[in-house]
């Protein structure tokens, strides 16, 4: 991924204005620090923080056509790209190396048609410079960040960036910029581009579960995600989610190491092919149930393992700074973040650029415990489809947010559009947790790498991890994590303060001392009333008797609940 930070029919001195715009894009060069480009043309700025990953020596972007038409800046990976350049119809040369470049031909020979082509995760500005029009695209379900921004002063101006900050100085409207859908300067309209079969919560899937087609659609996203140039690993947190993910990947990258090849011989996987050995990482306080889970499980995969430990106050002292990169208030997504952030840090220094995350299983699968109260079938689907549509508002804003802050890319395969196409289709019945039925969360992925019936297949986890209770990272990296912010926040925020929140932020009111110091952390950072308007709260089912708590632990059917059932 990199950072893009872009500004449109800008009304001024477009020469003059060149080095402020030069400054708004070093803000994320936190995003891309291996290399910064500009390109000026009519009177608009494309600005470019790159983090190099496949066409590491010739992909430097803003990418500029051979007649000087078009200008493409991307952040995020293509991986059909190799696909799609067979697939154009007229002769067009290549300058790189890059997955990118092939939006820029694919936009000269079908215009904005072209994002329903592209399999990746990305966020794309193209200026077509003949017709002084500018496209803006975000990959289906937001894996990569992007907002966009209007001043009241220059009301014909359009400014475009990988983050908030890059626009709270300039802009007094700014929006996150929509999932899935496409900016127009012709029209001046953002419209949906992604139209997928699942997407209305009121539509219930009949489909049932194949467990083999299931399996093998998760194969395949991991797969493709194998694409690098540069060292790469796998978080690990010992879950199911990031077990399954590196379960799969150290598969591939011995099937590679073996001389093995897919059936798809279009598939770019360079990773494995140059770094054949798996490196996981994992994050925790000493003695915390991620770590020891993880190290169980990189010991049964051999996987190169690097586990670090964090103490209580090193993360406190890191919140104000995740909050800064998050752009963001939201309770569980700091709490989770925080180690996250930290262990990112970590990975970076060893050189590593990339890393595979199990971002999205919890929302496709119901895997949060609140789900375990959902009242029926069809509300317990409609949940899954509405998390991952706001995906983009939370997990997808952490896993993307905290590794960029350190120019560490992450890429999530439970959230391919293959993939999902599959899984979110399945009937809910299916995918519903039934504790009388033996039936836990997540109960069919679990099935569909559950080789016990086989004894002759080797099995992908052992047993006690593919069948481990979901735990959510910002509870499983140690508990005393969000007892600590929750002490912290008592002494900071006095009651009396807190009783006079709504009066303070009519928006998001915090309802807790905890929530109260970050809304005063995030305003510190971004005081712009502007700023908040792309904020989303990540609250569990309270109309299904849920706790408000985002924790794991504050559902009654945890392990180690706050309270447990009668």
């Amino acid at each position: 991924m990199c950072g893009i930070c872009a500004i449109y029919n800008y009304q001024g001195d477009i020469d003059a204005y060149r080095q402020r715009a030069l400054y708004l894009s070093k803000k994320i060069r936190h995003r891309g620090p291996d290399w910064s480009g500009c390109h000026v043309a009519n009177n608009t700025i494309l600005c470019h923080e790159r983090l190099a990953i496949v066409g590491v020596g010739s992909g430097a972007q803003p990418l500029v056509s051979e007649d000087g038409n078009l200008v493409l800046c991307v952040n995020g990976e293509i991986y059909n790209h190799k696909q799609l350049r067979k697939q154009l119809k007229k002769p067009h040369q290549f300058k790189t190396e890059s997955d990118c470049e092939v939006i820029m031909h694919m936009y000269d020979e079908m215009g904005t048609d072209l994002v329903q082509h592209l399999d990746g995760m990305f966020s794309f500005v193209l200026l077509d410079v003949k017709r002084n029009r500018i496209i803006a695209a975000r990959d289906p379900i937001g894996i990569t960040t992007l907002y966009y921004g209007w001043s009241s002063k220059m009301p014909e101006t359009v400014f475009f960036a990988s983050e908030l900050k890059c626009l709270n100085e300039e802009c007094d409207t700014i929006l996150a910029f929509p999932p899935g859908h496409l900016y127009d300067s012709e029209t001046k309209e953002t419209t949906r581009w992604f139209n997928p079969t699942w997407w209305e919560p009121e539509r219930i899937p009949t489909n049932e579960v194949d467990y083999t087609l299931l399996r093998e659609a998760l194969e395949k996203s991991v797969r493709k995600r194998l694409m690098a140039e540069v060292p790469y690993g796998v978080l690990l947190s010992g879950g199911l989610d990031s077990s399954l993910i590196a379960a799969i990947a150290v598969r591939e990258a011995e099937k590679i190491a073996r001389g093995g090849r897919p059936a798809d011989p279009d598939f770019d996987e360079s990773g494995p092919m140059n770094w054949p050995g798996v490196h996981s990482f994992s994050i925790g306080l000493p003695g915390s149930p991620d770590l020891i889970a993880a190290r169980e499980v990189a010991k049964y995969l051999n996987t190169i393992h690097h586990e670090y430990t964090f103490t209580i106050q090193e993360a406190l002292d890191a919140v104000s700074d995740v909050i800064y990169h998050l752009e963001t208030y939201d309770v569980t997504t700091i709490r989770a973040s925080t180690p996250m952030y930290l262990l990112s840090r970590k990975i970076k220094a060893m050189g590593v650029k990339m890393v595979l995350s199990g971002e999205g299983s919890d929302e496709v699968f119901g895997g949060y415990l609140y789900f375990h109260q959902a009242p029926d079938a069809p509300s317990f689907h409609a949940e899954c489809v509405t998390r991952v549509r706001n995906l983009h508002t939370s997990d997808c804003l952490r896993a993307n947010k905290s590794t960029m802050a350190w120019g560490l890319e992450a890429r999530v395969p439970f959230l391919d559009r293959d993939f999902l196409e599959v899984a979110m289709n399945i009937k809910p019945e299916e995918k519903r947790p039934n504790s009388k039925l033996g039936r836990m969360e997540k109960y069919i992925i679990r099935k569909a790498f559950d080789t016990s019936d086989d004894p002759n297949a080797k099995p992908y986890l052992p047993t006690n991890i593919l069948w481990r209770q979901k735990e959510q990272f910002s509870d499983g990296v140690g508990y005393s994590w969000i007892d600590s912010l929750k002490a912290v926040s008592e002494n900071k925020v006095s009651s009396e303060e807190l009783a006079q929140a709504a009066s303070r932020w009519e928006k998001d009111t915090p309802d807790t001392k905890e929530a109260y110091m970050y809304r005063v952390m995030f305003e510190q950072w971004f005081p712009q009333p502007a700023c908040t308007a792309s904020v989303v709260r990540w609250v569990p089912r309270t109309d299904w008797g849920c706790s408000s708590d985002p924790s794991g632990r504050a559902q009654k059917v945890h392990e180690k609940a706050y309270e447990k059932e009668a």
